[in-house]
């Protein structure tokens, strides 16, 4: 029986979403919202569908058990909260866009209330969805990478828009801490330094230090700062047993044995492999949906609103270490 589907917010990502929609085939797209007149209009037209100005409309009229909530707002985030907390109260499963919040209250309490209503919360923490990343995480849980010693990641793009002071921080580097934490857990300190680029008024740049509860250590290095047009991301991790290097999100995965000059490769093909960084929202919801299907759990889910949310919690806690200009514990973060 096919998923009936709606996707709340037809920006440029709500567009995409709506699109892998389209071509899901164990998906039903009943309906649309934007409450923007000209995007509620061109949203409609472009895939022949109700376009509702409201969310509160949209559920009267329709029959959802799964939306996109591909709202933005202040930081990229302050829109998700309420869409999200109406699905899930009246009865739809919800893939967030990230960041899940710009308010760690807001996160947390969405997070409770897909709990309370036995509700599946996913968020689009994407860049986990490619085969690099899953021929990665084999290799971890195959015992070739050992006990866990170290993780460096960087990632940077050029986005000129200025926003909050920590728009970069809170609005970029959801994916990659939730990178690290995909392969060594969870956070629970951090010290984070930032900088202003030139003509800039945000902290477009900034370098993390971790430790995470394992003990294992790491950085992450970001900017909104340096154009495209290279390559944009990567993450190395190590244990005793061996070091994987993951260049670009998903072009190539290698893996270096400890004590053996014989790697193992994984190179995206020309033909029949990921073509764009549109490919990474097609895997990601075409496996929530699979997820769905095969009635997993919601706390099961594969980048969930939980996942989402301790995201945010280190995150605020290099916020907090650059006002303070100390190391912060996350297990602070909720009492601030």
């Amino acid at each position: 029986m096919p998923i009936n589907t709606a996707v709340i917010g037809m920006g440029p990502i709500g567009n995409r979403h709506a699109a892998i929609y389209k071509k899901n085939s164990k998906i039903n797209l009943v309906g649309l919202c934007e409450k923007d007149p000209s995007r509620n209009q061109k949203a409609a037209s472009q895939f022949n569908l109700p376009c509702y100005a409201s969310i509160e409309e949209l559920f009267s009229k329709e029959e959802i058990h799964l939306c996109s909530v591909t709202t933005g707002g202040y930081e990229y985030g302050s829109d998700h909260f309420e869409p999200t907390r109406f699905a899930l109260t009246n009865g739809s499963h919800v893939l967030c866009e990230k960041p899940i919040s710009n308010s760690i209250a807001n996160a947390f309490e969405m997070v409770q209330t897909a709990e309370r209503y036995n509700k599946i919360l996913a968020v689009n923490l994407n860049h986990r969805f490619t085969p690099a990343a899953r021929i990665a995480k084999q290799w971890q849980l195959d015992n070739r990478i050992g006990t866990p010693l170290f993780i460096n990641m960087s990632i940077w793009i050029h986005n000129p828009n200025e926003s909050s002071p920590f728009f970069h921080i809170k609005a970029l580097h959801p994916h990659s801490i939730d990178i690290m934490r995909h392969f060594f857990g969870d956070i629970e300190q951090v010290h984070c330094f930032a900088m202003k680029g030139p003509n800039r008024s945000i902290w477009s740049n900034a370098e993390f230090n971790l430790r995470f509860k394992n003990g294992c250590i790491g950085s992450l290095t970001g900017s909104y700062d340096i154009q495209r047009g290279h390559p944009m991301e990567r993450c190395e991790f190590a244990g005793i047993n061996g070091r994987v290097v993951i260049e670009d999100m998903y072009r190539e995965a290698t893996l270096y044995p400890s004590g053996d000059l014989v790697k193992s490769v994984y190179t995206n093909p020309i033909f029949g492999g990921m073509e764009s960084f549109t490919d990474t929202f097609v895997n990601r919801i075409n496996h929530l949906v699979d997820e769905i299907e095969h009635n997993v759990a919601p706390q099961d889910i594969d980048g969930s609103g939980l996942d989402g949310l301790k995201a945010q919690v280190a995150l605020e806690a290099a916020v907090q270490s650059i006002l303070q200009e100390k190391v912060v514990r996350t297990d602070d973060v909720l009492k601030i």
